[in-house]
C-alpha cells in the first residue's frame, strides 16, 4: 500500500518536457530540446520517456556542416545550461548573437571586411584618377584631330607614290614599254629610208645612222621576246 503509494507520488512529481513548437523558426538541429545540459547519447529508456514531436524533414534546405565546425559548435553548446539553450530557441538576438560568436562566422565576417575595404580603397583610387584620364582623354582627342589626320594624308600621299612606282616598274609596264621603244625605233628607221630613197641624204651619212637604229631595234626585240618568255602572265 504505501509502496504505491510512494510510487504514484513519484510519478507525479516526476516532470514533463517542455514541448517544442514545430514551427520555430530555427534550424531542425536546433529546435530538439535537450533533456539536460550536456548532450547525451539517446537510448530506448529515454526515448521511451520523452515524446518530443519531430519537425518535418528540412534536410535538403540546409547546408552540409562539415565535421569540424560541427565538432566547435557543440563544444560551444556542451558547457551551457538548460535555460540557457532555451534562451537560445526562443531569443532571437540571443540566436544571433551565439552565431556571430562562432570562429567560422568571425572568419567568414572578417574576409568581407576585408574584401569592402580593399574595393573602397580601389574606387577611391580610380576616383582620384578620374581628372588626370579626362586629361589624357582630350589630349588623345586633339592628337587625333590634328597630328593623326596630318600623318594620315601624308601616309596616303606616299602609299599612292608608292603604288605609281610599282606600276611602273612592274612587268607588265615595262614589257609596254619596250615594245613602244622598239616600234618608235621602226619608224625612226622606216624614216630614214624614206630619206634615202628621196635622195634627201647620201649614202655615207645613212649607213652609219640606219645600222644604230637597227641595231637597237633588234637588242630590244630580244630583250622583249627573253622577258615575254620568263615572266609569267
Amino acid at each position: 500500500m504505501f509502496k504505491s503509494f510512494w510510487g504514484s507520488q513519484e510519478q507525479q512529481a516526476q516532470p514533463r518536457p517542455q514541448e517544442i513548437s514545430t514551427d520555430s523558426w530555427y534550424p531542425p538541429s536546433v529546435v530538439s530540446s535537450p533533456s539536460s545540459s550536456r548532450p547525451t547519447t539517446p537510448s530506448a529508456s529515454s526515448s521511451s520517456n520523452f515524446s518530443i514531436p519531430r519537425p518535418p524533414d528540412r534536410s535538403n534546405s540546409l547546408s552540409n556542416v562539415s565535421p569540424a565546425e560541427a565538432a566547435g559548435i557543440i563544444a560551444l553548446l556542451k558547457d551551457k545550461s538548460l535555460d540557457d539553450l532555451r534562451k537560445l530557441l526562443s531569443d532571437k538576438d540571443a540566436y544571433r548573437n551565439l552565431f556571430l560568436s562562432l570562429e567560422p562566422v568571425k572568419t567568414q565576417n572578417r574576409v568581407r571586411d576585408e574584401l569592402r575595404n580593399e574595393t573602397l580603397q580601389l574606387t577611391r583610387a580610380n576616383l582620384e584618377k578620374d581628372p588626370q584620364i579626362m586629361e589624357l582623354r582630350n589630349q588623345c582627342r586633339i592628337i587625333r584631330t590634328t597630328e593623326l589626320a596630318a600623318t594620315q594624308e601624308k601616309l596616303h600621299d606616299l602609299e599612292s607614290k608608292k603604288e605609281e612606282i610599282l606600276n611602273f616598274y612592274s612587268p607588265a609596264s615595262l614589257l609596254h614599254r619596250l615594245q613602244e621603244a622598239m616600234n618608235e625605233t621602226e619608224e625612226e628607221s622606216e624614216a630614214l629610208h624614206r630619206q634615202l630613197l628621196d635622195r634627201e641624204i647620201d649614202i655615207t651619212s645613212f649607213v652609219p645612222k640606219y645600222k644604230k637604229l637597227r641595231y637597237a631595234y633588234h637588242k630590244r626585240a630580244l630583250i622583249h621576246l627573253a622577258a615575254k618568255t620568263s615572266v609569267p602572265n
